[in-house]
């Protein structure tokens, strides 16, 4: 397996593998923990294969809000039209955070590509977390931020009715909130990041959100500097395995008028300490 670094800031793409057959997990696990997100090519994997990978890689768990495809309700399809104006993940987020144990980790596989666009952004928490000057490290240490699903589901996000990724909005639908810490550090790093995403974190414990505006908007905005940031151009069976711990990403809405479709999947975590 080669591998060959992607960007200054995080990603590497691993050349030689053929996922449909035996590969180098520890290798491909130790790539993951070094660059944050890694990259397949020509991956033509059916839901099966796609699935026996993920859990060479842990266990596959399905997504809280969006049903899975016929046979495999852990791997979902994420799909943009040609009609559609908005897309499924276009903010920047780290997956389903709102969970009290969030997943270790996303798969993508790509299978339907517009001619142009629809590449994917990737934001290393570990340099977001760095940068920061000493007193911000300071302030932030020891405080939790409160993570809810309540801007991206239910009756109230108003999602469904602009894209073709439908996600629950039924009246049972319930929120879920848990809070995390602002300030986590990687169980298997031990390394200390930035954590809270634009579609999850809505404020700070013991604080309203309207006090903790200001802040939140700050740690948002700096989490996506450019210098911590690499892009993926995607191709027809091209797969991005990121560490959903201390990557965020974003859905890159420029694909015009045609469609992309994804197939996805996430990986069981644990609680962030």
């Amino acid at each position: 397996m080669e591998v060959r670094r992607l960007d200054g800031a995080l990603g590497a793409e691993l050349l030689g593998v053929d996922l449909s057959e035996d590969f180098p997990e520890n290798e491909i696990r130790g790539a993951l923990l070094e660059h944050q997100v890694v990259f397949f090519r020509d991956q033509r994997l059916t839901p099966a294969q796609f699935m026996a990978f993920a859990r060479r890689m842990g266990k596959p768990i399905e997504y809280p809000f969006v049903r899975g495809i016929d046979g495999y309700p852990e791997v979902i399809e994420v799909k943009k039209l040609e009609h559609e104006r908005h897309n499924f993940g276009g903010i920047w987020h780290s997956d389903t955070t709102y969970l009290e144990e969030p997943p270790m980790g996303s798969m993508l596989l790509a299978r339907e590509l517009p001619p142009y666009g629809g590449d994917t952004l990737f934001a290393n928490q570990y340099q977001a977390y760095d940068a920061l000057s000493d007193g911000m490290k300071r302030m932030l240490s020891g405080m939790r931020a409160v993570h809810s699903d309540r801007k991206v589901a239910g009756p109230q996000a108003n999602k469904n009715a602009h894209r073709a990724t439908k996600v629950r909005e039924d009246a049972d639908w319930r929120e879920t909130v848990n809070a995390h810490p602002v300030v986590a550090t990687h169980p298997e790093t031990g390394r200390k990041l930035l954590y809270v995403n634009a579609s999850y974190t809505v404020g700070f414990e013991d604080m309203t959100e309207e006090e903790s505006q200001p802040l939140l908007d700050y740690l948002l905005a700096h989490g996506h500097r450019p210098e911590f940031t690499c892009r993926f151009r995607w191709e027809s069976g091209s797969i991005a395995f990121w560490d959903n711990r201390v990557c965020k990403h974003l859905a890159i809405h420029d694909a015009g008028p045609f469609r992309r479709v994804m197939r996805r999947t996430q990986i069981a975590g644990g609680p962030m300490r």
